[in-house]
């Protein structure tokens, strides 16, 4: 959940990985933008909405900070016998990977739940069955944070807990298991080259993010060979430190019995005098261009478009999640123009995210080959839209007002609602951010959709990553802007 914080905003928008695109450097910039082709279109059957802007009060967690350095975050609801919980653990993400092992965070995560010191990973498996419970770590290959999360019925909680703590603590990296581990995670490093939307999103983040640790998706058998168990063990050495950590419980349990149970299962985590780790911006892109990677034969084109979007913190935040609900979301601009108009693909969609460092915006989709100029065009013709004229009055509500809803349901979730809370420790986000948050989305104004278009969807700043038959689609791409052609592991063609 809260590793990776690739995410934008929980039930806000819909993060796409791989993108859709053309950039316009040539015909379409400076073009006099079009009619919107979805301008007229009625939708039916639209459940109605209230005006009232939402206003909610949100219970606020309990904290407190252990002697080793770790903060404690409770979020009570006693409504059923269930506690969840996780450990967020700055500087043990992919994000600090040395250069020659990217993964190395990623394996480390996952032989942590493999084996300790005194349990097997047998043994963990049929104790947490038995419990019908469960223990997960993960380390994303960008990801600043690792991630401990659990969950348990409350009279579990306490073994839960010990199984968590020994798999954070004792970890054995057994040298049998590593073997297993590896072997699997090579034979899909392969298979997923023959996929294309990972081929795109490989190439986007490359040219979104340069060398940035934010490039990375995925480690290589080269990488992978690289990692050994005794890299591991001192990654999770230096790594897996109590120091800016933080330890987060929502469902049945009080700040009291949280400290206890984190007191006596975690009280041999020592603070090691680790500063906190660092978090860089990466360069900016460079001047649009479009990536071809050629995959003969394929039948159809898969293409990302997108650049660089913001830090977590941006007073942009909002007005660009309002304006991608508009153009990428649920029936938004592209799904009603490219899916039920034009009926060039099955799927269509935008997101973004905003970290501690400068995020990425992109769009995706895969269409018929034979309509990739035609698709191409259209989705760069509703982007110029959105640059050059104000949203409709009804439009802009309508999403505001799904935003706003889709918000609503999540508070449901004590789970959910504690994400949240972690967000704000996070990212340093006001205590009262998500009281707030349904007004600011509801105060965002047309002018300000507008304003978010022009920065982030500037032609000029948006790169282009096409997968597809080059035989086919070369020349159609050429009249987009300048293309450099690739192989399918990424290489420039010869």
């Amino acid at each position: 959940m809260a590793n990776a914080r690739t995410r934008t905003s929980r039930a806000v928008a819909a993060v796409a990985v791989a993108v859709l695109a053309g950039v316009a450097v040539g015909a379409q910039q400076g073009a006099p933008a079009p009619p919107s082709p979805t301008a007229g279109l009625v939708k039916m059957g639209k459940a109605p909405v209230s005006a009232e802007v939402l206003k909610v009060k949100l219970p606020k967690p309990k904290e407190a900070d252990l002697p080793n350095g770790l903060h404690v975050i409770v979020l009570e609801d006693h409504r059923l016998p269930r506690v969840s919980f996780q450990i967020l653990i700055p500087g043990a993400g992919g994000y600090y990977d040395p250069e020659n092992q990217i993964g190395l965070a990623s394996y480390t995560a996952q032989m942590m739940r493999e084996g300790t010191k005194t349990r097997s990973s047998l043994q963990i498996s049929q104790e947490l069955e038995t419990l019908a419970a469960n223990v997960n770590v993960s380390a994303g290959l960008a990801a600043p944070v690792a991630n401990v999360s659990a969950g348990a019925l409350t009279e579990d909680l306490p073994r839960v807990m010990e199984v968590a703590a020994d798999v954070l603590l004792n970890p054995a990296f057994p040298a049998d298991e590593w073997e297993r581990l590896k072997t699997r995670s090579k034979a899909g490093l392969q298979q997923q080259r023959t996929n294309p939307a990972f081929l795109a999103a490989e190439m986007f983040n490359r040219v979104v993010f340069g060398t940035h640790p934010a490039a990375r998706i995925s480690a290589t058998p080269q990488s992978t060979d690289a990692v050994t168990r005794e890299a591991m063990v001192q990654f999770h050495e230096a790594h897996y430190v109590p120091d800016h950590a933080a330890i987060a419980f929502a469902g049945d349990i009080t700040l009291a019995d949280a400290r206890r149970l984190v007191e006596t299962t975690l009280g041999s985590w020592k603070k090691a005098g680790t500063p906190a780790a660092d978090v860089k911006d990466p360069a900016p892109s460079g001047p649009s261009k479009i990536y071809l990677i050629n995959r003969p034969n394929s039948v159809q084109t898969t293409i990302s478009l997108g650049g660089q979007s913001m830090k977590r913190t941006d007073p942009d935040y909002e007005p660009l999640n309002v304006a991608n609900r508009v153009i990428g979301g649920i029936m938004g601009r592209l799904f009603r123009h490219l899916r039920e108009e034009k009926g060039y693909t099955y799927g269509i969609g935008s997101g973004f995210s905003a970290l501690r460092h400068t995020g990425v915006w992109t769009g995706s989709t895969s269409v018929r080959t034979e309509v990739t100029e035609p698709a191409l065009t259209d989705f760069l013709a509703e982007l110029q839209q959105m640059r050059d004229t104000p949203v409709p009055a009804d439009e802009l509500a309508d999403a505001k007002h799904a935003i706003v809803a889709g918000f609503a349901l999540s508070l449901e979730s004590p789970a959910q609602m504690l994400g949240y809370y972690t967000d704000n420790w996070l990212y340093g986000l006001p205590a009262d951010y998500w009281d707030t948050y349904p007004a600011r989305i509801s105060a965002v104004t047309a002018a300000e959709v507008q304003a978010v278009a022009r920065k982030y969807w500037d032609p000029a700043r948006l790169q282009i990553v096409a997968v597809g038959d080059a035989t086919k689609i070369a020349d159609v791409l050429k009249k987009k802007g300048q293309v450099e052609m690739y192989d399918a592991e990424g290489n420039p063609a010869k």
